[in-house]
């Protein structure tokens, strides 16, 4: 396998790292969007994000919440944050080992993304449920079933 992330996590290629733990790591991207722009990445290999295991999922999402926290308080310009991941080559996935990208955001940068001609031509209710229905159809075939489907607790918001 001939995997960057896999080489910075093996300490074969320098990076700076910001966090580590056993599921997952965070390391400055090399070709950032903003100051801060930080890559969050598991440690066990996975391709995708559909081979990557719950646990390591959650664990990256839980490090990207303190990640976008602490980016707000670090003192760099950060008035919010993007969380993106590419999955797939035609998505934008230019490393094979699934990443989620923490991107410190503030008016004017001059990111954003770019919504295709007819964007704003909202589609039937029809085609909504159409798709809904393929969707659905291939959730009963996924090998990860999704959760179970239970209420939220309410939060207590005193």
């Amino acid at each position: 396998m001939n995997c960057v992330f896999c080489e910075i996590l093996a300490g074969r290629i320098p990076a700076s790292f910001v966090y580590r733990d056993e599921r997952v790591a965070a390391f400055m991207d090399i070709q950032p969007v903003n100051a801060g722009h930080v890559l969050i990445v598991p440690v066990a290999h996975a391709e995708g994000l559909h081979d990557l295991s719950p646990s390591d999922g959650a664990a990256m999402f839980v490090a990207a919440q303190r990640l976008a926290g602490a980016l707000q308080a670090s003192g760099l310009r950060c008035e919010g944050v993007n969380l993106q991941l590419a999955n797939g080559e035609a998505a934008g996935q230019e490393v094979a080992h699934v990443h989620l990208h923490a991107i410190p955001r503030f008016a004017g940068d001059g990111f954003g993304l770019k919504f295709p001609a007819g964007y704003s031509q909202k589609p039937s209710r029809e085609a909504l449920e159409q798709s809904a229905q393929v969707i659905r159809d291939a959730l009963k075939l996924s090998p990860n079933p999704p959760p179970s489907q239970s209420s939220p607790s309410p939060r207590n918001s005193s």
